[in-house]
């Protein structure tokens, strides 16, 4: 009796706070593994979405895909790694509004930072900001000590991580869908 009691409190709590997190969003697949989607309900159709667009939140680790002002389904992401500049906390990853872009594809490999990806789809600068898969080595293995991180800290050099699931998911959204980034 005191478990529902808790689970209603909590879902009253969201309702009136009009936030909803992981704890009170029982569709969020728990444990997170990178291997599936992060909710165990279908992705939504995104053709059916009435205001189609994507809230990033780099540090709840966070992936809103919306509907209008509803959120209508989550996921699990790494965002950009905090770093210190002028005194403050700032995250590799860009804020701000931005738009699926045309670059897109099955998979990519930087020398330079080490990784790569799967599943990417830019959305700002052409290419340089992308939501992908968790991260691949150079022979295109998942990276799984990167992968764990997925949904609990930021984690990238800015980029948007998803799982696998996820990335191929996100690769569908039409470009000029807008892509809204916030700290929060």
């Amino acid at each position: 009796m005191k478990k529902i009691f808790l689970v209603t409190l909590v879902g009253v709590f969201a309702l009136i706070t009009g936030s909803v997190t992981a704890s009170a969003h029982s569709n969020m697949r728990t444990p997170i593994d990178y291997r599936k989607s992060s909710e165990t309900i279908p992705y939504p159709d995104i053709n059916k979405l009435k205001d189609p667009w994507i809230k990033v939140s780099i540090n709840k680790n966070r992936v809103y895909i919306m509907s209008g002002n509803k959120a209508v389904y989550t996921m699990y992401c790494s965002a950009g790694k905090y770093e210190n500049k002028d005194g403050k906390r700032v995250s590799t990853t860009p804020t701000g509004t931005f738009a699926i872009q045309s670059e897109r594809g099955n998979g990519f490999y930087n020398p330079s930072v080490k990784c790569g990806a799967n599943n990417y789809v830019s959305w700002h600068d052409n290419g340089s900001y992308l939501f992908h898969s968790v991260p691949t080595d150079k022979d295109g293995h998942y990276i799984k000590s990167e992968a764990a991180k997925l949904g609990k800290t930021t984690a990238s050099h800015g980029c948007v991580r998803l799982s696998i699931p996820d990335s191929k998911w996100m690769m569908n959204m039409p470009e000029g869908t807008k892509v809204v980034v916030q700290d929060n």
